[in-house]
């Protein structure tokens, strides 16, 4: 049990996030509760606590599904490589459903811990929010009280959140036979996906019922601000279908991608890394999408609703005076929240790319073997990197486009009393900063893994079963 717990610590970090992120939002969604009540424009008006209201809600709800996504990926990628000490526990007479129960045990433990660590860090850093804003005039001093018992409901999620998410992602154990023990276990690969007709159908019976639950919201909204929580679950429902068709989705693009980095052999080889084996490569760039389409998804969606407080400012100034500060407190404040998510992607990213070039270690010693150096190897895994790093940031920006500017219709299209057409505000800074932070990670996701794949003896990982 404690080895196998030793597998887990990318799951446990991605449940201290996730319970960092929902204690936090919490708490910082009451102080901004309590500032709002006591500012004199602010305060009067009912339609900015209903917004405020409805964007926690919709943002726990975002902690808790990226959180699921991301820890059942690497729950799987966990699997993965454990795929031959499974088989032989199956040969020797365990069943596939212990298997599975024991991992599922993991993430339950796993969630508890990181579950109580989201707890201290969270309201440790909603505090420090705080004692920052107060102390450069960003909000007044509040009477909000930290020990609050709603902050156990977070907690409560990310321990169910986990333990369901380690069930779903150990699914593969179902698919691990015996004789695999003596045998070589490989990824499926695009032909062997493509036979599983029942995940493709239903990936794609969401995506639709996604879209048109979207579209109602969008509808919706033109009267009342609560269509954005109708167009929240076609989002969630969408993407859920995004995410099961990911390894259908996602090859086209990395193909694309991987003819941008040349042709010499390491490039070449790595663009077909991320080709061959959709399943693994799915698992390593959807959480990095998730990340991606949340922030530019909020991004969108406040812009829109900058630009519509401008031209509402112009028109009648004597109402809307003195909103500018509170609007950029709270959207500084929210920026750092949907950050959180973002980096729980983006650590997730990293994880299952160093995860699965520590499975792949047969595979490097025999490109070494072949006549692969160390710098051909290092330039693979960075170029892997670089390509799944791309495609997942690409993918991510043009679906955060469409579910932002669907977002700020649902919420804001009845704003003003009438039905109202928003123009989708368009952040080109983040776009720019998306790619930066794209080159970035792509550094940091390839540092480790190139790293341990140079130390490869050609003898050694050609021993390794």
């Amino acid at each position: 049990m404690h080895t196998r717990l030793k597998d887990q610590w990318p799951t446990l970090l991605v449940a201290a996030l996730a319970g960092t992120f929902g204690v936090a939002l919490l708490h910082i969604t009451g102080l901004l509760a309590a500032a709002i009540a006591a500012d004199d424009v602010t305060g009067e008006s009912t339609t900015v606590a209903l917004m405020l209201g409805i964007v926690a809600v919709v943002f726990i709800v975002i902690a808790v599904y990226v959180s699921a996504i991301v820890t059942a990926n690497t729950v799987s990628t966990v699997v993965a490589g454990r795929t031959r000490l499974i088989a032989l526990l199956r040969l020797i007479g365990s069943s596939a459903r212990a298997q599975r129960a024991q991992i599922a045990r993991e993430g339950l433990l796993v969630g508890l811990i990181g579950a109580a660590i989201g707890v201290i860090a969270g309201t440790a850093i909603a505090f420090g929010i705080e004692q920052l804003a107060v102390a450069n005039d960003l909000m007044p001093a509040t009477d909000y009280d930290y020990l609050n018992a709603m902050i156990v409901l977070p907690a409560i999620a990310v321990v169910i959140t986990t333990w369901l998410a380690s069930w779903v992602g150990s699914r593969r154990v179902l698919r691990v036979r015996p004789i695999q023990a003596i045998g070589n276990a490989n990824e499926q690969d695009r032909e062997e996906l493509g036979r599983r007709r029942g995940r493709n159908i239903t990936a794609l019976v969401l995506f639709v019922v996604g879209i048109g639950l979207l579209v109602a919201g969008v509808v919706w909204g033109l009267t009342e601000p609560y269509g954005v929580l109708v167009g929240m679950v076609g989002g969630l429902v969408s993407f859920t279908g995004i995410v099961l068709g990911a390894h259908v989705v996602m090859p086209p693009v990395l193909r694309i991608v991987g003819r941008l980095f040349g042709a010499s052999p390491a490039a070449r080889l790595a663009a077909e890394n991320a080709v061959r084996h959709p399943e693994r490569s799915s698992r390593m760039t959807i959480g990095l999408v998730i990340g991606v389409t949340l922030v530019t998804t909020f991004s969108v969606t406040m812009e829109s609703y900058r630009a519509m407080l401008v031209a509402a400012q112009r028109a009648q100034p004597e109402m809307y005076a003195g909103i500018d500060e509170m609007l950029n407190v709270t959207v500084a404040v929210f920026t750092v929240l949907i950050g959180f998510s973002a980096l729980i992607a983006a650590i997730g990213m990293v994880n299952t790319l160093s995860l699965s070039v520590m499975q792949r270690t047969r595979e490097l010693g025999l490109l070494r073997a072949l006549g692969f150096d160390r710098r051909q190897l290092r330039h693979m895994i960075v170029v892997e990197s670089a390509a799944l790093t791309l495609a997942a940031t690409a993918t991510g920006i043009v679906l955060g486009f469409g579910y932002g500017w669907a977002g700020a219709q649902a919420l804001l299209g009845g704003a003003q009393g009438e039905p109202t057409f928003v123009l989708p505000g368009i952040p080109w800074a983040l776009f720019g900063g998306l790619l930066v932070a794209a080159g970035v990670l792509t550094l940091v996701a390839s540092i480790a893994p190139a790293r341990r794949a140079m130390r490869v003896s050609p003898v050694v990982a050609l021993a390794v079963d």
